[in-house]
């Protein structure tokens, strides 16, 4: 992650998957309902059924993380180590390997997506949201570590990620308790956007500047504009965020008013809590609905 290249194609993959969140909520905050689950499409049918079904965000994720543990590997020379043989040994390459966890999480947090959606009875939505919430956590101690050796403009462009990093871990923390709580998934496809916008201008600044001459770390008018710029993406994103909004309520008003009448007939956004309590609330909501009509019956004979 190194290089450029290694902090365009993370930055890439985090705006797809902020855009393509943006739309699914935009699309839930029309239709004033729970949000839809993207990897089920029931009304698919013949051979490729079972492909709609496929979690394709955990797959994604599983595939652009197993590419980015491949170019990191291959982009060190004599292979990646941990540790020399001089005596005493010392560790190896910190800052790669930490590249390399960061990449194992994204992974490994793709495999839980779709063990969740495709291989488990019910979709558990709690394991979901708490494996993407705990590899924010891990990420935020890595880069914490990160910056030990950064100044100067390194320095503020990665303090700034850490502020991104942080605020998406807590919000991710609180839909443990609300998965479906619209302002808070705004929120955070706006930090997976930030997130994304920023890694790629990072990956400008520190190998391939506009100008083609390097930022001065002991300038302090380069290091102001950095924080200057990364309000421009705040600014940037939300006006992103807002034209998506408009833009799927005036696609869903024009061109597809048939769905207005439809709601949530396609497959609903389950949360983890159907248990025991919430199945015999359904049984007794059932049992005084019978009684009623039994009643009214009764009355009117």
């Amino acid at each position: 992650m190194g290089t450029f290249i290694g902090h365009v194609y993370p930055g890439l993959f985090l705006i797809l998957y902020g855009l393509y969140q943006s739309v699914v909520v935009s699309k839930a905050v029309i239709f004033k309902d729970s949000l839809p689950d993207p990897s089920c499409h029931p009304r698919k049918k013949g051979r490729w059924a079972r492909l709609w079904k496929i979690c394709h965000g955990g797959v994604l994720k599983m595939v652009i993380g197993s590419i980015l543990i491949v170019y990191e590997i291959h982009c060190i020379k004599g292979g990646l180590i941990l540790m020399n043989r001089l005596l005493p040994p010392t560790f190896m390459y910190p800052k790669e390997w930490q590249h390399l966890t960061m990449f194992i999480l994204l992974t490994l947090n793709g495999c839980v997506d779709v063990m969740s959606k495709n291989l488990l009875p019910q979709r558990c939505v709690l394991l979901e949201k708490g494996s993407l919430a705990l590899t924010f956590y891990v990420l935020l101690l890595l880069l914490t570590s990160h910056v030990q050796d950064s100044t100067g403009i390194e320095f503020q462009i990665h303090c700034l990620l850490i502020l991104l990093v942080f605020l998406l871990m807590l919000v991710l923390t609180v839909e443990l308790w609300t998965p479906d709580t619209f302002h808070l998934l705004l929120i955070e496809t706006f930090l997976f956007l930030m997130m994304g916008s920023w890694l790629i201008q990072a990956g400008f600044i520190l190998y391939k500047p506009v100008t083609g001459y390097p930022w001065q770390d002991d300038d302090i008018s380069d290091i102001m504009f950095i924080t200057t710029f990364f309000c421009w993406h705040v600014m940037i994103n939300a006006l992103c965020l807002l034209g998506i909004y408009g833009i799927s309520s005036l696609w869903h008003r024009c061109y597809r008013p048939s769905l207005k009448l439809m709601g949530s007939k396609g497959a609903p956004y389950h949360k983890d809590t159907v248990g025991p309590l919430y199945k015999l609330l359904q049984e007794v909501e059932q049992s005084e609905s019978e009684g009623q009509a039994l009643l009214l019956s009764e009355s009117s004979s």
